[in-house]
C-alpha cells in the first residue's frame, strides 16, 4: 500500500525523483539530463505531491503550479511503470485537486497518456495551445515566436 502527502519540491532527493521519472517513462519529454535545471522545476513548483510505498520509496509523484483558487497546472503526473494501473495516479490527482479544492484542474496529456485522463473524470479541451521556448533543448523550437503587440503585423500570401 501507499500513502500520498503534499511535500515542498525543493526538499525532494532529486536523484530519487530523476530515478523516478525514468521508471515512468516521463523521462522521454522532460530535461532529465541537466539535473540543475530539473531541480528547478522541483523547486519551482508550489504544489507538490508524493506517494510513496510503507517502506518509503518514491512511487509517484504530481508537479503542479496553482493559485489555489482559479487554476491548477498539473505539469506532471509520474507513476513507476511498476505501479501503473492499480490507482496511484488517481490518487495523486485526488490529492492534488484537495488541496486547492476551488480550482479547475489542467493539464496537458503525453501522448501515451490521452486515454487515461477520461478513465479518471478529466474533460477534453480543444483550445490548448503551447508556445515551445527558443532555447529550449528538450523540445522542437516553434515555429515563428510572437510579435509584441504593438509591432506591426507582417503580411503572410
Amino acid at each position: 500500500m501507499w500513502t500520498c502527502e503534499r511535500v515542498a519540491g525543493a526538499e525532494l532527493d532529486v536523484a530519487e525523483v530523476l530515478a523516478l521519472y525514468r521508471a515512468s517513462t516521463l523521462a522521454e519529454r522532460r530535461p532529465v539530463a541537466d539535473v540543475e535545471r530539473f531541480a528547478r522545476m522541483l523547486a519551482g513548483a508550489n504544489l507538490v505531491v508524493v506517494a510513496r510505498e510503507e517502506d518509503g520509496r518514491l512511487i509517484g509523484i504530481s508537479r503542479a503550479i496553482t493559485d489555489g483558487v482559479y487554476a491548477t497546472y498539473l505539469s506532471d503526473l509520474a507513476v513507476d511503470a511498476a505501479h501503473q494501473g492499480r490507482g496511484v495516479g488517481r490518487d495523486l490527482v485526488r490529492a492534488t485537486a484537495e488541496a486547492a479544492p476551488q480550482a479547475t484542474l489542467i493539464l496537458l496529456a503525453a501522448p501515451a497518456a490521452v486515454d487515461y485522463y477520461p478513465h479518471i473524470g478529466f474533460t477534453r479541451h480543444d483550445s490548448a495551445w503551447t508556445l515551445q521556448a527558443p532555447s529550449d533543448p528538450e523540445g522542437p523550437p516553434s515555429p515563428e515566436p510572437p510579435a509584441p503587440a504593438n509591432a506591426p503585423r507582417s503580411k503572410r500570401g
